[in-house]
């Protein structure tokens, strides 16, 4: 499906990236594994090389413009083109309001928000001769909250927002621009997980990286070009229960 096509994953090196990584890789394109962890890195582009995909990993601090522009000009060395941007990077730390630091809050500005408009920026810049698509993850924490998530919830939310700008912003250059809400998506050992976590979904299960990755190559799918500028929400149905307390 993606065969000769390149693609940028952020945040690669584990959890849901390397998931998407491993799926693109999976349907032919040419991947480019971007992340600050270099051994888990290493390792996702092992694990496609295994299943005879094609990647290269590039290490990669998101919240560094040097390291953005460096990584858009290797994979140009490396492929020639730039296709698909999936902007997956991101950190969920959570701190008390209170003792929340400028420190503390800026970082997960850059890592999370600030990242996005430089990856994309930079990437755009190549694809406006030949159109491309870029897929933002964002979090069903945009929408609500619990306590002690400033940080992330700012991020979020301002994913979902940059993501319709850039949107119309890049509509003339051919360029589609989406954004992904996941919810409860779980990375770990699956054994872990009670009855009771899954049976708060409506889907019957908590969520996979499995699960975001199928909606990644769904968007970035051509033939799905009429979808631009909009947020799917993959939950389980979560954000939209009733929840009573008896």
């Amino acid at each position: 499906m993606f065969t000769n096509q390149s693609i940028i994953v952020t945040g690669a090196a584990s959890g849901i990236g390397r998931q998407i990584a491993i799926s693109f890789a999976k349907a032919g394109g040419n991947v480019v594994i971007a992340d600050i962890d270099n051994e888990n890195g290493m390792e996702t582009q092992q694990i496609i090389e295994q299943l005879n995909g094609k990647s290269v990993f590039i290490q990669t601090d998101v919240k560094k413009e040097e390291d953005i522009i460096r990584l858009i000009e290797l994979t140009i060395q490396q492929f020639g083109r730039i296709d698909i941007l999936i902007n997956n990077a991101g950190i969920s730390k959570f701190q008390p309001f209170f003792e929340m630091t400028l420190h503390d809050w800026d970082t997960i500005i850059q890592t999370n928000l600030r990242s996005v408009f430089l990856s994309s920026r930079e990437a755009a810049r190549y694809m406006k001769t030949s159109g491309g698509v870029i897929i933002n993850i964002a979090s069903t924490r945009a929408f609500m909250s619990e306590p002690n998530t400033e940080g992330y919830a700012a991020t979020k939310g301002g994913i979902i927002a940059l993501t319709h700008a850039l949107a119309a912003t890049l509509s003339e250059y051919h360029i589609r621009v989406n954004s992904i809400s996941p919810g409860w998506i779980h990375t770990g050992d699956p054994a872990v997980l009670s009855e009771m976590d899954h049976k708060q979904h409506w889907s019957g299960r908590v969520g996979t990286p499995e699960d975001i990755a199928r909606a990644c190559l769904f968007l970035a799918d051509s033939n799905n070009d009429f979808i631009t500028g909009q947020n799917i929400t993959i939950d389980g149905g979560m954000t939209k229960k009733m929840i009573y307390e008896e």
